[in-house]
């Protein structure tokens, strides 16, 4: 690791040595990121034993919805209490449910612990930021944010192995106790090396907005749980789907109305205002729309045209590994040069061109393939750790840790939306493709409710039929409606080049002192 572990960094005149402090958070981030992979491989044997094969899928998506939903509240109450404070609250959680977790006797039980798991979970990511916010300077963050983005993709990676082999040798109880010692060891650490952040200073008692909170969390519970629903191929005009969306929409638009006229805000609108911050939020909300897309998709794809299980998942190794590679890079040279807006360019023209040539390329094309998508995997990654750090950078010290829950639920949020967005289309464009074949999928939310997801089960009925009679037909219907697809995702990426050529870069200050004046 380079110096810049070795150099003690002082906010208010308290020395605060950065080692101890980047180990912490490097294993805080690692409990959270393992969590969200760990339960995939694991979730047929759980769903049999707790006889819940209907919530299958919500073991994963409460886990995901919960920590989206708490990410902003997190970043707000750690700018007013501290870093310290709130990851103790984080990882206590955390910790806790995963024991529920492990005990959990029914489906239920299960899913209602996942999402206290993920109240838990949404502030280890954001809040370990911000707190290595506090002790290094905009202008050497950027190469600490590429650590994390390896740990980040090494655990989405490792996670579905390490839960199989726990799976298999121990039970399926074992990918929620490993959760216990990784955490406690986590908080020894995590309180051990922050007990020198001087706390937020604030000239009276600090007034928390619970409404704009309840408001929020509400809202976005409607919203979020209304798009999972449709990714999972419930229609958007269902009752229950439109009674989420429309309840969210206007709890949503009170929470808005909220903020704008109370003193506290939980989410200050103003910093919604910064350019810059603005921005990144949208960008890093396309990346993960991008990343995560890819990675639920392109397997999809590619057995349905015939490539076994196993290689499907390994095609997506350039993907996954060359967004940290890109993160590393472009943040070692944001922290030699002080600047961000070109290299965040050049990664989104980068991911828009190999997006589209990506749409063009026939599943066969191995070698192809696979450096194309290493060139968007290296794009998208080059664009995480200037965003967060460009947004950090634009706005005073005492609104860092929103700042950084804002970019943290805007990829989130990126790759909640972009799941079941494309999903949607998918299972429209299949459907259509494949009408004449009469696989026997279900079509409409009743049924959907009797047997489980609508997009697996066509993905079944494909895979099935494709080896009889008529296969290649079939596969040919199916690779045509991929590539619509594709061609469509590809389409959204235009935006981020279009809204970074909009911005104005800010100079990355070479210290964690406040700004003298407003940002922009």
């Amino acid at each position: 690791m380079s110096n810049l572990a070795d150099t003690p960094v002082v906010p208010n005149q308290l020395v605060v040595p950065v080692k101890p402090v980047f180990a912490a958070m490097m294993l805080i981030v690692l409990l959270g990121a393992l969590e969200q992979s760990i339960t995939a491989v694991a979730l047929p044997v759980i769903a049999n034993q707790l006889h819940g094969f209907a919530l299958m899928a919500w073991v994963v998506s409460a886990y995901l919805v919960a920590s989206t939903v708490v990410t902003p509240i997190y970043g707000k109450l750690s700018d007013i209490y501290g870093r310290r404070k709130m990851l103790t609250v984080a990882v206590t959680i955390f910790v806790l449910a995963s024991v529920g977790c492990a005990m959990a006797q029914s489906m239920p039980q299960l899913v209602m612990m996942r999402v206290l798991q993920g109240i838990g979970g949404g502030g280890l990511l954001s809040v370990a930021q911000a707190a290595i916010s506090d002790v290094i300077s905009p202008r050497e963050r950027g190469r600490i944010q590429g650590y994390f983005s390896s740990v980040w993709v090494g655990a989405s990676m490792t996670g579905p192995i390490i839960g199989g082999y726990l799976t298999q040798y121990l039970s399926w109880h074992w990918i929620f106790w490993i959760n216990l010692p990784v955490g406690v060891l986590a908080m020894v650490m995590m309180r051990r090396s922050l007990r020198l952040l001087p706390m937020p200073q604030h000239q009276a008692r600090p007034r928390i907005d619970y409404a704009g909170a309840v408001l929020l969390a509400v809202g976005l519970t409607g919203l979020l749980m209304a798009i999972t629903r449709i990714g999972q191929g419930v229609a958007v005009g269902e009752s229950h789907n439109l009674l989420l969306l429309v309840g969210g929409v206007l709890i949503m638009a009170g929470f808005f109305w909220h903020e704008a006229h109370t003193p506290e805000p939980i989410i200050p609108l103003s910093i919604l205002r910064v350019p810059t911050v603005a921005i990144c939020c949208m960008v890093l909300f396309l990346g993960f729309f991008q990343m995560i897309s890819m990675s639920v998709l392109l397997p999809l794809h590619l057995q349905m045209t015939g490539v076994a299980p196993e290689i499907s998942a390994l095609r997506l190794l350039p993907l996954t590994l060359s967004s940290p590679i890109g993160a590393y890079i472009a943040g070692k040279y944001m922290s030699r040069t002080g600047h961000y807006r070109n290299t965040m360019l050049c990664g989104a023209l980068g991911t828009s061109a190999m997006s589209f040539l990506l749409a063009f390329i026939a599943p066969e094309h191995n070698w192809l393939m696979a450096a194309t998508m290493g060139a968007m995997g290296f794009g998208i990654g080059m664009q995480f750790p200037t965003g967060l750090v460009a947004s950090q950078n634009a706005v005073q010290r005492s609104q860092v840790g929103i700042t950084t829950a804002l970019t943290s639920f805007s990829r989130l949020l990126g790759g909640a939306v972009g799941v079941a967005v494309l999903t949607s289309v998918l299972i429209a464009l299949l459907r259509n493709a494949l009408g004449d074949f009469h696989i026997g999928a279900p079509t409409d939310a009743a049924a959907l409710a009797d047997s489980g997801d609508v997009m697996m089960q066509i993905f079944r009925a494909v895979v099935d039929s494709a080896k009889g009679a008529g296969g290649q037909a079939l596969r040919d219907a199916s690779e045509g409606a991929f590539h619509r697809l594709a061609v469509l995702n590809a389409s959204v990426t235009l935006i981020s080049p279009l809204l970074l050529s909009l911005m104005r870069e800010l100079k990355l200050r070479d210290s964690n002192q406040p700004m003298p004046s407003a940002v922009e």
